[in-house]
């Protein structure tokens, strides 16, 4: 596994080509590209950085951006297609010392939707919560065209974090943290065959070796 860059949960972070944002929560994959993006602002703002970014090079357009971090470090943030992008308005609060802000989350829809023709998905999970397995697990299960018995998780998560299918993405800023899942699906296939071959996974759980939900 990779180690992430993770800093405190209640750090705000500004980006750089528009200062009147804040973000509170960033997730990038291995080449920088957005997976995650928590921002904070007034809509008029926000609705200006989003029209940027659907501009992409274009004159005013945004295909990147910097968020700036502790002691005036930076992190490049990519946005190589907004169409695989999705957007959710969380709440907006009114009456505050800045005026009415609004938070939004931007995200892959690989994170909402696995990609099953190519078998990839990515998972954003919480630091911190000791057993993140089902939440992973649900996702395996979603995008792999096999059919997987829930008493085969634990076999099956180890052995598709031992193969690299399962890898935790390298840029995390805030409370969430990335998990991307890439099948292999005829390696996949043998090693399952192999392993039903050889009675560590059966048709239903064995006696005394209930997984613990």
């Amino acid at each position: 596994m990779s180690t992430s860059t993770h800093c405190t949960p209640q750090a705000l972070y500004r980006i750089e080509e528009c200062p009147d944002l804040m973000v509170d929560g960033h997730v990038g994959d291995e080449r920088g590209n957005l997976v995650f993006l928590s921002l904070w602002g007034r809509d008029t703002a926000i609705q200006s950085f989003l029209a940027r970014l659907t501009l992409g090079r274009d004159e005013q357009g945004l295909d990147h951006f910097h968020l700036i971090l502790e002691h005036d470090s930076r992190v490049s943030v990519f946005v190589p297609n907004t169409d695989h992008l999705e957007k959710r308005t969380t709440r907006a609060y009114r009456q505050t010392l800045f005026g009415t802000l609004v938070h939004v989350w931007l995200f892959d829809t690989r994170c909402l939707t696995p990609d099953r023709t190519n078998g990839t998905a990515l998972t954003l999970l919480p630091h911190g919560v000791p057993n993140t397995d089902p939440r992973l697990w649900q996702a395996v299960r979603e995008t792999c065209a096999l059919p997987l018995l829930d008493h085969w998780r634990d076999t099956v998560l180890t052995l598709l974090w031992d193969l690299n299918m399962l890898g935790r993405l390298p840029m995390t800023l805030g409370p969430l943290e990335g998990v991307r899942l890439t099948l292999d699906l005829p390696r996949l296939t043998d090693l399952l065959g192999e392993r039903i071959r050889a009675g560590a996974l059966t048709a239903s759980p064995q006696p005394g070796k209930a997984r613990a939900a």
